[in-house]
């Protein structure tokens, strides 16, 4: 074991060693006399000394089982951290006599095959933190990451994240499905329904003919289609002729219909034995709600087109001879605006 180091001074202590007191002696005559002999025995130097029992036997350690030789290269030598020297065993002070042992028979021990430590590679550095981008003019949505460790004080704790609110969008449309979808499918009601009929005297180059026999055709029109409509809320019918020979006969009546579409194909199917029609085709009108068929047929040996128009608060049929299929739809839509006026439009 290698001696102490010595001591180093305290601040403020001298580096010189401070020498003992003084001790006081008294002059010889007045100390007690001291016997260093007494209570040793002094008859002989030859004192009778134990024997010590034997040691038991020191049991061998087991042989190490053979190790695979490492081929790879000799690890380097550990660094010592006390380069000091050691200069061997104090000098034990003298007149001290060391007591011999006896030294204890031991059995050699088996060396194996020694390993050399495989070198270990530093770890890696840790890869630093990827920042994320940011665009210019938007704000980044998620917070700056905080230091480890990192507490925000009482009361001042991170806020936490606003949810957006949705149920404005939801009211939005829950109102346009709740009141925009009646209002697409009831606006055309609206609009059509209720409506008053009145047969004008002029249309055009068209006059009311006010004949006896017009007059009687036109009354029993009007009482067959009371009888075909009973739900009808009022009913017109009329003849009207040009002065180069063109004659169109109208008739109808006013009432709600809930699906003019079907109204206008039945209209059809009820004429057509009557005129003997040829298939029907449908005539875009142009008005949300309203629905026209023509067909061609043939009525006291002349040619005729028979055209109906139906919507949510009338209907209309014509008969027209010496006219195109799309001229009668036309002469239709001008008589049906001055005989059915909406009574809220």
């Amino acid at each position: 074991m290698p001696p102490p180091l010595p001591r180093r001074t305290a601040w403020g202590e001298s580096a010189e060693p401070t020498p003992p007191p003084p001790v006081t002696v008294g002059p010889p005559e007045h100390q007690t006399p001291v016997d260093p002999w007494a209570g040793v025995d002094t008859g002989g130097w030859d004192l009778p000394s134990a024997e010590l029992p034997p040691l038991p036997p020191t049991l061998s350690y087991p042989t190490p089982p053979d190790t695979r030789q490492w081929s790879g290269p000799p690890a380097p030598p550990a660094p010592s951290r006390d380069t000091r020297q050691w200069s061997g065993p104090p000098a034990s002070p003298a007149g001290s006599h060391p007591v011999p042992h006896p030294a204890a028979p031991s059995a050699p021990r088996a060396v194996g095959p020694m390993v050399p430590a495989r070198p270990m590679s530093p770890p890696a550095p840790p890869a630093p933190p990827k920042v994320p981008k940011q665009r210019r003019g938007r704000r980044s949505a998620a917070p700056p990451p905080t230091p480890p460790g990192w507490q925000a004080p009482k009361g001042y704790g991170p806020a936490p994240a606003r949810r957006r609110r949705r149920w404005p969008w939801l009211l939005l449309l829950t109102l346009a499905c709740c009141c925009g979808c009646p209002a697409y499918y009831g606006f055309p009601i609206s609009a059509q329904y209720p409506a008053r009929a009145a047969l004008p005297v002029q249309v055009d180059d068209l006059s009311l003919r006010q004949d006896s026999r017009s007059t009687e055709a036109a009354q029993k029109l009007e009482n067959e289609v009371r009888k075909e409509h009973w739900l009808a809320e009022d009913t017109f019918a009329g003849v009207y002729a040009t002065t180069n020979g063109k004659r169109v006969t109208v008739f109808g009546g006013t009432g709600f219909r809930l699906s003019p579409e079907s109204d206008a194909e039945a209209e059809i199917s009820r004429l057509t034995d009557r005129y003997a029609l040829d298939a029907p085709e449908s005539v875009d009108t142009g008005v949300r709600g309203r629905h026209e068929r023509c067909a061609v047929g043939s009525a006291d040996g002349s040619a005729v087109v028979v055209c109906t128009s139906v919507d949510h608060g009338s209907i209309a049929t014509g008969v027209f001879t010496r006219l195109s299929v799309a001229d009668s739809a036309d002469l239709l839509g001008t008589l049906r605006a001055q005989i059915v006026q909406p009574e809220r439009g």
